[in-house]
């Protein structure tokens, strides 16, 4: 169910406001068919900016790093994170370089998170994880052992301060541009997954599962 959100004054976009999307709904999907994130903060006055997977629940989300991990520890002090999640949908050729574009979908959130100290919260928030990378494959592999867990941080961070931007559509040319004597128009781009590669040291007789075999990001 659409759940429009009033943007706070971080959130709120000026450039190209057209594009803004505050539906909770609409950024879900967006984040729902991403899997890798960019985690930004600033620690000692240096800014760091960390590539990692995630998964969402409700209105939270998910992420993982190892428990020795010295940035994502000072990020469980509750010091200001932005969050970044950017799926690009093809790129836009105009007349004009000037206009040249790209279609896509991304969303920025703000926040403080914290590590999930329960751990059947912990677990679950693992197995969230691993669904939203790959759904099925959870039950079918072998679940972390305590040596694991003890060894991993999950950090929460609660979506409250968010914003989306939108671009999708045509070129859009200058009027006088329209007249140039070249190529202009829109080549789609999408994530495709080949077909599986065995392992070298596969058991006898396992074969490809039908996630594995029909994996997409579509949702």
């Amino acid at each position: 169910m659409s759940q429009p959100s009033a943007p706070s004054p971080r959130t709120r976009l000026v450039r190209e406001a057209d594009r803004a999307v505050y539906d909770r709904a609409a950024a879900y999907k967006i984040l729902d068919e991403g899997f890798i994130c960019h985690l930004g903060f600033v620690a000692d006055g240096q800014p760091f900016v960390i590539p990692t997977s995630y998964g969402r629940v409700d209105d939270n989300l998910y992420i993982h790093g190892s428990a020795a991990s010295r940035m994502l520890r000072r990020i469980d002090e509750g010091i200001a994170v932005c969050v970044t999640v950017t799926l690009l949908d093809g790129l836009v050729l105009a007349r004009s370089i000037f206009n040249h574009s790209m279609n896509y979908r991304s969303v920025v959130i703000l926040g403080a998170a914290h590590a999930v100290t329960d751990a059947i919260e912990k677990l679950e928030a693992l197995r969230l994880l691993s669904e939203h990378i790959l759904p099925g494959r959870w039950a079918e592999s072998r679940q972390p052992n305590e040596k694991e867990l003890k060894a991993t941080l999950v950090m929460r961070l609660p979506i409250e301060e968010f914003s989306a931007k939108v671009r999708q559509g045509p070129v859009v040319d200058d009027e006088e541009d329209y007249a140039f004597c070249t190529w202009a128009g829109v080549i789609p781009l999408t994530m495709v997954a080949g077909e599986p590669i065995d392992d070298a040291r596969l058991l006898p007789d396992v074969k490809a599962p039908q996630y594995a075999r029909a994996y997409t990001r579509k949702r």
